[in-house]
């Protein structure tokens, strides 16, 4: 029997003084993430941007926005990992309107 999946979208941010194979690798991480637990409807890499204020002292990042479809309780844990990488300055996650 399938769960009910939801629409989310999701936006984080990696620290691009890392470099561009890690930029790429955690890019990579979030989203065979997604996937294992959800669908991935699209995957959009903003790239490089300047932040209108310096987080951790940095003043751009690599942003990605991501939107998928999964079960109601797999957010949670998304966040959680963000919350617990290095590399990843801020993260968002929200539900879309059907």
């Amino acid at each position: 029997m399938e769960q009910n999946k939801t629409l989310y979208e999701t936006v984080f941010i990696v620290n691009n003084t890392l470099g561009e194979e890690a930029v790429k690798s955690l890019v990579e991480k979030f989203t065979g993430l997604i996937a294992e637990n959800g669908a991935i409807e699209s995957v959009n890499e903003w790239g490089v941007r300047r932040f209108a204020y310096p987080i951790e002292d940095l003043t751009e990042g690599y942003y990605v926005l991501v939107k998928f479809t999964s079960a109601h309780d797999f957010p949670a844990e998304l966040d959680r990992i963000y919350n617990i990488t290095d590399g990843i300055l801020r993260s968002l996650i929200i539900k879309c309107e059907q």
